[in-house]
């Protein structure tokens, strides 16, 4: 929609509210609304000014003044408050110059495509991720001085299969058995139908969803592909409405990546290809239909992997996920059929405009629009030095001899692992000013100080079952 459009909606729809949403350093949604006539033609050019220094890794107090400029081709009713409300996804300024804000992820996304263009590789990345993500029954947690808990119940839970629940009518998939199971044991299928059409009337297409494979309300909804900026909104919109839908249920939707100890945890496997003029780029009659470009492409990936993992796998948590055995993408490698690599090459048929590679290393944690990006600058920088990425890891990981497994690389073991390799591998991240110094640089203190440092600092539960009695 054109600014005219968008007030012309809200006049037709007699909306009272619009919601200004925007997107904070970590990944984090926030938002501030103001009244339906406050908001002019004039209001998409100059913005409106709010206080950075409360968003996350954003402005200091002394310089706190930013402005939200309102994307039009956003707009959309929101299905959930109660009167007519309005959103739309914001771009971040800078009020003295009006030039963009380095620090807003949306921004980066923005600046990713326009340096891809600029190389003259490809017009076009369309991006299709997979939600992962747990829907509970209940949840509580405290980290205090003296006590630090967890505690997550859901009725699918394996560990409730001798509950009295008055009745209990059993029908609760087994850790490692959720896979694809049709009801009653898959038991939110209605849910996640809500889910997907909520996505559907707000303009997100999915392509499917199902039961995945872990206890306890594991599921997964599959978007359809979409150019880069597009796709990382999508993805905070379906977020969004698949908490509000759980909620409405009386549930509730987590993206934390690894909830249950010693059952699979929640990815957020991405799909990428690149065009030029409608043609797809990536495919060709080498390895899996792939192109020379397409091998570069995941020389680039896998080249960078480390360092992408500060973006895809961004918590101290996501690396509970990254352990042998649960189908979570240990091995720096690529494959057409193994998905213990990194990087796959799903079988698409021969039509060539489905050829795709799909990089299986995120989870649901991730800033889409950093993890997009940073992606893309991966993929770009594997094309321009026709890197090549080896041979494919089409074994089976488990009868693989260990001298054989030792030469694979792996993902980082931890959230500081990451961080030293992303320290130590920025350049490719640099070009074209998509990533700055400074957002690398605020990105690695943030995590440190407010994420590796504080669970560092802390007693975990576990440790008074192992050292109590020492």
């Amino acid at each position: 929609m054109t600014p005219k459009e968008v007030l012309a909606r809200i006049r037709q729809s007699e909306v009272t509210t619009v919601d200004l949403r925007y997107m904070d350093f970590p990944g984090v949604w926030q938002h501030f609304s103001i009244p339906a006539d406050a908001l002019t033609e004039e209001t998409f050019e100059s913005g409106v000014e709010f206080d950075g220094s409360s968003v996350v890794g954003w402005r200091a107090i002394n310089e706190a003044d930013l402005l939200v400029v309102p994307q039009p081709e956003t707009a959309l009713l929101d299905p959930f408050p109660e009167r007519p409300t309005l959103t739309m996804i914001c771009n971040i300024q800078d009020p003295i110059t009006h030039q963009d804000y380095t620090r807003d992820p949306r921004n980066i996304a923005r600046k990713a495509i326009s340096y891809m263009r600029g190389t003259g590789i490809a017009d076009r990345c369309l991006l299709a991720p997979e939600l992962e993500f747990f829907v509970f029954d209940t949840v509580r947690y405290e980290q205090r001085v003296h006590e630090a808990y967890y505690h997550v119940d859901s009725v699918e839970g394996m560990w409730n299969r001798g509950r009295d629940e008055s009745p209990n009518l059993g029908y609760k998939p087994g850790s490692g058995l959720g896979h694809f199971p049709c009801a009653p044991t898959d038991s939110l299928v209605d849910l996640r139908n809500e889910m997907t059409q909520r996505m559907g009337e707000c303009g997100i297409a999915a392509a499917a969803h199902f039961h995945e494979v872990a206890t306890a309300g594991q599921c997964e909804i599959d978007l359809l592909p979409r150019p880069l900026v597009e796709i990382a909104d999508h993805v905070m919109l379906a977020r969004y409405i698949i908490r509000n839908v759980a909620r409405r249920a009386g549930k509730t939707a987590t993206f934390m990546p690894k909830p249950l100890f010693g059952d699979n945890g929640s990815g957020m496997h991405t799909h990428l290809s690149l065009w030029k003029e409608e043609q797809p780029l990536l495919a060709g009659h080498g390895y899996a239909g792939l192109s020379e470009l397409g091998i570069h492409a995941i020389g680039g990936l896998l080249k960078h992997a480390r360092a992408l993992s500060a973006f895809a796998n961004p918590t101290t948590n996501s690396y509970k996920r990254l352990v042998p055995g649960f189908e979570a993408p240990t091995k720096l490698a690529y494959s057409r059929r193994n998905r213990t690599a990194i990087v796959r090459i799903p079988s698409s048929g021969p039509n060539p405009n489905s050829r795709r590679i799909e990089y299986r290393g995120p989870d649901s944690s991730a800033n889409p629009y950093l993890l997009f990006s940073a992606m893309l600058m991966a993929v770009l920088d594997g094309i321009q030095n026709k890197l090549r990425p080896g041979d494919p890891l089409d074994k089976d990981i488990y009868d693989l001899g260990p001298q054989e497994l030792d030469s694979v690389p792996t993902t980082p073991i931890s959230l500081e692992d990451s961080l030293d390799a992303l320290k130590a591998d920025q350049e490719f991240l640099l070009r074209g000013d998509v990533f700055t110094p400074d957002v690398i640089d605020t990105w690695i203190w943030y995590k440190h100080q407010h994420e590796v440092s504080a669970i560092r600092e802390r007693p975990h539960p576990y440790e008074f079952a192992l050292y109590y009695d020492v």
